[in-house]
């Protein structure tokens, strides 16, 4: 069984965000395999099935981002899953390049405040997760403004391609595994074909500041 967390930010104003890439990933997986968000546990939306022979619960927190450790505890010992072989995370990254996919057994939480509760709150950083790149911030940015507005129209038009991948690399480790699948979805090849070549810094600022993500009922970076 794999329990696929999607992070993000819950409410409609957050939706189209950076830093809710996650969420529009495990949705689009849903969507191709008839599965739907009906349920809810452990401060989760949850859709439960099968995809490819395998049994799946995705999920989508409903704290918000720095809270994210909550949900995917609650499901781990609800499911009774071992999180090294069985949670895979989904969630946007600063530190590649737009349209980058990286897929890891396991690693650091990095600058991201969702994966920095789920590794405090899980006691390790031992679990597979599908980093998607959304670019570093402009110089004169703040880090939580960033993620917590907007991509450039540009960059929304080229997304589909990008969801797209991601849940076919989703996909891949259900019929493969990780190995299989990190072989396939970290090849040079692979990501030159998603990796955008340049990015575009006139997207005005919306949302956070600073000190986003550091009290409960906030967004966070």
């Amino acid at each position: 069984m794999w329990l696929i967390v999607g992070l993000g930010n819950p409410g409609d104003e957050y939706a189209r965000t950076r830093h809710n890439i996650g969420f529009r990933v495990v949705n689009e997986l849903a969507q191709r395999h008839g599965l739907d968000f009906s349920g809810k546990r452990a401060n989760a939306r949850i859709a439960e099935g099968s995809i490819a022979g395998q049994r799946v619960v995705l999920a989508r927190p409903q704290t918000y981002m720095n809270l994210s450790g909550q949900a995917v505890v609650g499901l781990r010992q609800w499911y009774k899953i071992d999180p090294a072989t069985g949670l895979l995370v989904v969630y946007d990254d600063v530190d590649l390049p737009f349209g980058q996919l990286r897929l890891r057994e396991r690693g650091s939480a990095g600058t991201h405040n969702g994966m920095r509760s789920i590794v405090t709150l899980l006691g390790s950083q031992v679990f597979p997760r599908l980093r998607i790149g959304i670019d570093r911030p402009p110089a004169a940015w703040d880090l939580a403004d960033y993620v917590l507005a907007r991509f450039t129209p540009e960059q929304e038009e080229r997304l589909p391609a990008i969801i797209a991948g991601a849940a076919d690399a989703l996909e891949l480790v259900l019929r493969e595994g990780m190995a299989g699948a990190m072989n396939r979805i970290n090849g040079p090849e692979t990501q030159r074909g998603r990796a955008g070549k340049h990015r575009t810094d006139d997207q005005p600022a919306a949302g956070g500041d600073a000190a986003a993500g550091q009290n409960a009922g906030e967004p966070s970076c």
